[in-house]
């Protein structure tokens, strides 16, 4: 007995084994790679401390005791205390957990804004596009720094969500400058010309073609920002911009500190250190995805 399969279903088949194939192969570049794997196990570090510190410290971050102020490192206190008696390292995986929160956070918000104008921009091109990327463009001659402390100085309540709103917003215009290129070298290609002959409605064309055709671009500068985002958060935070005390920042922290780098050095150092390396992980990490992914690259790792 002979069971005819569709061609629709066979060319399905094909597809999917294509794509896991490739993902396969994406796979085992962006772990080739000895940097890369370190990145990884640095940002999984950070991410573990961030979820588990009920378990890992049993020192409330907010508790105060000017009795213990500034006390160096020791047994019961492995980096020693700050100004206010509350243990370093308990501030410090706190920190770890709203810098996490604020980049994650700001990230995602900042690249759905971002992937939405861009496609609206690349896909109905014209006026709309005209008029979108000369905003986009006027933005993007602003520093991102500069930029987010303006909308912090505006907007920001001191909060989490204040500081995620404001980074977000700030992001956006990158998002949106890769989002309009990609999709309009992607609607002059041939396949998408037939998809206008043939009567395709535009919803289809843009969720079915477009931004699967625009994932991996975006992926790859997500991780990076995620790196930057922290370090402005931390910056904003250090300028008295961010979210407002007792919350632990790394910002925050090294604020307090730096005027202590002699006397405890400790104390001012392990904030900087933190940001470092987090910051390095991601950026690695985006570097890594970028390669792995990138056909140009494939082969010459």
């Amino acid at each position: 007995m002979v069971i005819l399969i569709p061609a629709s279903d066979y060319n399905k088949g094909e597809n999917i084994m294509k794509h896991q194939s490739r993902f396969t192969y994406s796979l085992k570049v962006l772990f080739s790679r000895k940097l890369v794997v370190f990145a990884v196990c640095l940002v999984v570090l950070f991410v573990l401390i961030a979820v588990f510190i009920p378990v890992l410290s049993p020192y409330d971050p907010y508790k105060t005791d000017m009795t213990s102020s500034l006390l160096k490192p020791s047994s019961e206190h492995w980096l020693g205390t700050d100004k206010l008696g509350r243990d370093v390292l308990t501030r410090l995986m706190y920190g770890t957990r709203t810098s996490l929160c604020i980049g994650v956070l700001s990230v995602f918000l900042s690249s759905i804004l971002g992937v939405a104008i861009g496609l609206i921009s690349g896909f109905y091109g014209g006026i709309v596009n005209t008029v979108l990327s000369r905003i986009v463009d006027a933005l993007l001659a602003i520093p991102n720094i500069m930029f987010a402390m303006a909308l912090s100085i505006m907007f920001s309540s001191g909060s989490i969500l204040g500081l995620v709103l404001v980074l977000g917003i700030s992001t956006v215009p990158t998002y949106a400058r890769l989002l309009t290129a990609q999709v309009l070298q992607i609607k002059n290609s041939d396949f998408m010309t037939a998809e206008k002959v043939l009567g395709i409605s535009n919803k289809k064309k843009i969720m079915s073609h477009l931004l699967p055709n625009c994932i991996s671009p975006i992926l790859v500068v997500l991780t990076a920002n995620i790196g930057f985002t922290i370090l402005a958060e931390s910056s904003l935070n250090f300028l008295g911009l961010g979210v407002s005390a007792p919350v632990a920042s790394w910002g925050g922290m090294v604020s307090e500190a730096y005027t202590l780098l002699l006397s405890r050095p400790v104390y001012a150092m392990a904030p900087d250190i933190c940001i470092m390396l987090l910051v390095f992980g991601f950026n690695i990490l985006g570097d890594g995805i970028r390669d792995a992914i990138d056909p140009r690259l494939r082969g010459t790792l």
